[in-house]
């Protein structure tokens, strides 16, 4: 596959033309970052493992009729994907209450949300990427009010199939991102879904099996990423 022009690089990740009209390679690069870029390291393997769970997942909802921009895999750290009309919202699908809704709002770290509460957040790391409610939503016009239903529809059909793919794996899916696109008319579930985009518990332990290791010291990061991968890939 022919790596063309450099089309967008973000904290982890980089986007190259590939000479087919409509279709993108991306890198999944070794970096790694946490609180808005404020830390940062370079982690040797980090790009190929979360490019190899984002493959298994994104292959995954594709199973379960949920449409995505992944076409294939490339190698251990890169994909082709369908280019992507991106919409500048973040998705977070919150199960457990954990991270920055236990620091905001009086609740406790390991509460059950039943039924899991949908967080959006306007993409924009100059603003901190505030936080959005459907009336911003459709004020800020950046979906219609038909999108913005699907969307949500989309995300909690998105969170019944990961959930219980790693409840079977002895992992709890606390929460996590997703990000959007149109294609041809239609939003598909776009960027990545790893452990960088995810909080994930041990089943047994409580213990992290996410990028908060990287964030709060909690041990070896890239360890725990392999443990996660492993699980993952055993389909």
């Amino acid at each position: 596959m022919k790596q063309g022009d450099l089309v967008y690089s973000g904290k982890a990740k980089s986007l190259y033309r590939t000479g087919t009209e409509g279709e993108l390679l991306v890198l999944f690069r070794d970096d790694i970052t946490a609180f808005d870029g404020g830390k940062k390291d370079v982690l040797t393997e980090k790009g190929s493992l979360n490019a190899r769970v984002s493959a298994c997942l994104f292959s995954l909802l594709e199973e379960h009729r949920i449409r995505t921009h992944f076409i294939r895999s490339l190698d251990d750290s890169s994909m082709l994907v369908r280019e992507l009309q991106m919409i500048p919202i973040e998705v977070i699908i919150r199960n457990i209450a954990a991270g920055s809704m236990v620091r905001n709002y009086p609740i406790r770290e390991g509460t059950l949300l039943d039924p899991p509460v949908i967080v959006i957040d306007y993409k924009d790391d100059s603003r901190h990427d505030p936080m959005l409610n459907d009336d911003l939503v459709l004020a800020l016009k950046i979906v219609s009010k038909d999108e913005l239903l699907r969307i949500k529809d989309l995300a909690l059909s998105v969170n019944i199939v990961l959930s219980r793919f790693f409840e079977a794996r002895g992992i709890i899916l606390v929460d996590f991102k997703l990000e959007f696109g149109r294609y041809n008319g239609e939003l598909l579930v776009g960027d990545e879904i790893s452990m960088d985009s995810m909080r994930l518990w041990d089943m047994k332990t409580k213990g992290s099996l996410d990028k908060d290791v990287y964030r709060f010291e909690k041990g070896d990061v890239l360890a725990v990423y392999r443990q996660v991968t492993e699980k993952v890939l055993k389909r």
